[in-house]
């Protein structure tokens, strides 16, 4: 719907008025025919029709335009009197400014700001009204810290009202109590099982080390046992290079001394080696 028309001080030109609700265009659009309409109106219209409501030529949403520029400068100048006049506001401004003065205007019928209040005052009375509102708080003057109505001040307890309060924080301290004790509870749990689980892989990891300690151990002994043995293998061959050296001494003080009788030194030597020969080797292993 446009402005109404009686709202205007001065002469309108009928080209701005809206061919459908005949009012002063508001929100204005333009059909590709220069007929112009208020937003509101042609759009109700096109859901039901598909023509333009003045010369029936075919008229679609999407062929609709702004109001060519100069009409819409018009349509500004226009002079309009506030719609709160019926509540004594004299104001006549440019159509251009009326949204933004009404939206200010002293005399504007605004709801009262107290919650469920249902009382419309205009803007300049508000702060009146709200010093005698029913439905206005304060903080309670025996000091318990209650918001109250003053509708309520009869009814208001300042013990009932604590206790009320205290009842309220115990419930909800025993709600959080709960939940930590079940939090801490849940994560008890999960610890525990992990722990359980870490000690069963190091159990593993124990009895691993030990199997490998055994084998070490085993070798160890093994590699003794051959060291003890390659020893007195290396002992008994020291023992028998070092008669042999005495041998061969011997052998050639021998020949030195007896001069002719080679043969028979020779003979006994060559008994000695042949005795060495069949001597066994005794080797103990521990």
């Amino acid at each position: 719907m446009g402005y109404d028309i009686e709202r205007f001080v001065g002469y309108v030109n009928e080209g701005l008025l809206c061919c459908i609700c005949r009012d002063v265009l508001e929100n204005p659009l333009q059909a590709p025919c220069e007929h112009a309409f208020c937003s509101t109106c042609i759009h109700g219209w096109l859901v039901h029709h598909h023509n333009c409501p003045e010369d029936r030529q075919s008229l679609d949403v999407s062929v609709l335009r702004p109001l060519f520029r100069y009409m819409k400068n018009d349509l500004n100048r226009l002079q309009i009197r506030c719609r709160n006049r019926e509540h004594g506001c004299d104001m006549v401004c440019s159509l251009e400014s009326v949204d933004r003065h009404e939206r200010e205007c002293e005399y504007s019928q605004i709801p009262c700001i107290n919650a469920s209040c249902p009382i419309l005052v205009e803007r300049r009375n508000l702060e009146a009204h709200l010093a005698v509102c029913e439905y206005r708080s304060r903080e309670c003057p025996n000091g318990c810290g209650y918001i109250i109505l003053s509708a309520d001040d009869a009814q208001h307890n300042c013990i009932a009202e604590l206790r009320t309060e205290l009842e309220l924080l115990r419930s909800e301290m025993i709600c959080k109590v709960e939940e930590v004790k079940h939090e801490m509870e849940s994560r008890l749990d999960s610890q525990r099982r992990h722990m359980v689980q870490k000690e069963s892989l190091l159990k593993n990891e124990v009895e691993e080390l030990k199997s490998q300690m055994s084998r070490v151990m085993s070798d160890i002994r093994t590699l003794l046992a051959a060291e003890r043995l390659h020893r007195q293998e290396l002992e008994q061959a020291e023992l028998e290079k070092r008669e042999l050296m005495e041998l061969l001494q011997s052998f050639q003080r021998d020949i030195r001394m007896e001069g002719g009788g080679r043969k028979a030194v020779g003979s006994r030597t060559l008994t000695r080696l042949d005795s060495m020969k069949r001597k066994p080797r005794e080797v103990t292993v521990i």
